[in-house]
């Protein structure tokens, strides 16, 4: 199917006035447009996600702005494209979502919460950071040999971030236990980038890349994601 080769599914709560949703559609034109690829991307509801979604989309990118109108639906997501080597990207509240997925399904946490949907669960994988990095930029270390460090093509990068949750530190020990790489992270140590081994695109930021994408420079990873896409 030709169009599915090209379209991706950009899955969260669309609103035009929140800036990170409004640096996704622009960085996808900034990427689309230095890569000549013809690639599609369209925004679902969280609440709209359906079986047929992989029938029409070559790559999801699960967008900021959560809490999501359907977790589940969108955690089943995560995981298709995870077990079916999808392309998958997964930005700010779209990271949040992939390390859920992760503790669920991988690590057998079947009760693994996130803060914002019920703050006072026990396996509270996704909590409120005690500082809002929203508006913030950092500078991130990454990992040798990873696939986000032959992305960016070198071992740091400034970002900037839109988010008040994060990875509980009381489960960081936890998450490193399984098959998940943990491949980028901020002065202080904090994970801020994951990338699931052998797979041709799966990797979640808590940062936004798109926010510092620019039609003279389009961000890198986001060219990457578009490239596995159109390869896909």
């Amino acid at each position: 199917m030709n169009d599915k080769i090209k379209s991706i599914a950009l899955l969260g709560e669309y609103t035009p006035t929140f800036p990170p949703h409004a640096a996704t559609d622009a960085a996808i034109e900034h990427a689309r447009a230095a890569l000549g690829l013809a690639v599609n991307a369209a925004w679902i509801s969280t609440a709209d996600i359906n079986p047929s979604l992989f029938e029409r989309y070559a790559g999801i990118w699960i967008a900021p702005g959560s809490p999501y109108k359907d977790m589940d639906k969108t955690l089943a997501a995560i995981r298709y494209s995870r077990e079916n080597n999808i392309p998958c990207l997964g930005t700010c509240g779209g990271f949040q979502h992939m390390i859920i997925e992760y503790a669920r399904n991988v690590l057998g946490f079947k009760d693994a919460q996130h803060a914002e949907y019920d703050p006072y669960a026990s396996n509270l994988f996704i909590s409120q950071l005690a500082c809002s990095l929203v508006g913030r930029e950092m500078q991130l270390s990454f990992e040798p040999n990873s696939r986000v460090a032959g992305i960016y093509g070198a071992m740091t990068a400034t970002e900037q971030y839109y988010c008040n949750f994060g990875i509980n530190p009381e489960y960081v020990g936890t998450l490193k236990q399984g098959p998940m790489q943990i491949t980028g992270a901020d002065a202080e140590g904090e994970i801020r980038v994951i990338e699931w081994p052998g797979h041709p695109f799966f990797i979640g930021t808590l940062f936004v890349p798109q926010a510092r994408s620019t039609p003279e420079q389009p961000h890198p990873l986001v060219e990457a994601f578009l490239r596995a896409v159109s390869a896909s």
